[in-house]
């Protein structure tokens, strides 16, 4: 433990010394073109067919087993197909959901020369259950990867796409239309930012100041408290220029979305998904100063592009519902004594 706080002590002098230089650096972080961009390049919804079990996707995959399947896709106007290989991922949306989120694999001598050209491995999110809300929770949680890019240059890439899927029932074929979308391995997120994932245990403080600051804020506007960036549940870590930087995704079980499934973790004071805590840890001063004033001056950009979602929604309260909550977080950033007490003086020690 000794060793431990030393090194911590060490790493938050050097990186108060550094914080504005990286402030200034990590806006304009320079990202290397890969060719798995391309998928990502376009954000029109990519439309999509898909076939297989539900309940053998639940019972009969694991991290080592997948399920063999056909993907067919619509791009410049033409159907294509490739062979797939996919597994159902998180333990509790895989006893919780109708629907349970998917990891997908593809063999490079399918998906060299198309559109998924170096996407070897990708996550597919789609609804849990079977309710009217569904796929406009799936577009709440879509928004907020949205968000984050905009906040971070450290982000995974995703791409909607509208699901044609028929599930085998016996004799029979049931038919369901549904919203979902990819997200890059974070490997290729990695590659981009020329470093690489970073799976061991490290403390928090040992994270670079500025990135888990973005991140901490950004999950307080989530309302999610579903997260550790130590233990990484729901989040990687990037080791880039000698640096320690969080990766968040799974942005579910939030406010944000308040899906009916959300569950929440009483002990820490909140009864709801909806009552925020803020889950970062204490830093200097100065970083929880840049990076509120950072959210402040792209407040008109981010909620504009949040707006601009308005009309894909099926259900107007669940719009509403979403762009009043981002307006409660920034009621926090905008009064001095809110921010203090909610966020500052909550920030952990440990």
């Amino acid at each position: 433990l000794l060793h431990l706080g030393k090194f911590i002590n060490y790493i938050m002098k050097k990186q108060v010394i550094s914080g504005i230089i990286l402030f200034i650096s990590f806006i304009g972080t320079a990202q290397k073109d890969l060719k798995s961009d391309a998928l990502f390049a376009d954000q029109t919804p990519l439309e999509i067919k898909l076939s297989y079990s539900n309940k053998d996707m639940n019972r009969n995959t694991n991290d080592s087993t997948f399920i063999d399947t056909t993907l067919e896709y619509l791009h410049e106007e033409k159907w294509s197909s490739m062979e797939v290989n996919l597994r159902a991922r998180g333990n509790f949306r895989r006893n919780e959901c109708y629907f349970p989120p998917i990891k997908m694999k593809i063999k490079k001598a399918e998906y060299s020369g198309t559109i998924f050209d170096g996407n070897k491995t990708m996550k597919l999110v789609l609804p849990c259950k079977l309710e009217s809300e569904n796929n406009d929770n799936i577009l709440q949680e879509y928004i907020a990867y949205k968000i984050y890019e905009r906040i971070s240059p450290y982000h995974f890439k995703t791409r909607r796409v509208n699901i044609d899927f028929n599930e085998p029932k016996g004799k029979k074929v049931k038919n369901f239309q549904l919203k979902g979308f990819l997200i890059e391995d974070d490997k290729r997120v990695a590659q981009r930012h020329e470093g690489k994932v970073f799976e061991r245990f490290v403390h928090p403080m040992a994270m670079q100041h500025l990135t888990s600051v973005q991140n901490a804020f950004f999950q307080y506007l989530l309302g999610n408290t579903d997260f550790s960036v130590a233990y990484q549940h729901n989040g990687k870590l990037l080791y880039v220029d000698s640096q320690i930087i969080p990766l968040p995704y799974d942005f579910d079980m939030t406010g944000w979305v308040n899906p009916s499934y959300a569950t929440v973790n009483v002990t820490l004071g909140i009864n709801s998904v909806q009552d925020r805590k803020y889950r970062g840890f204490k830093r200097e001063q100065q970083y929880f100063d840049e990076v509120r004033q950072q959210f402040l001056k792209q407040k008109t950009e981010l909620m504009d592009m949040v707006a601009s979602y308005e009309s894909q929604f099926s259900d107007e309260d669940e719009y509403k519902n979403m762009f009043d909550f981002m307006e409660t977080f920034y009621e926090v950033l905008e009064d001095d004594t809110k921010f203090q007490k909610s966020i500052v003086d909550e920030s952990r020690t440990k």
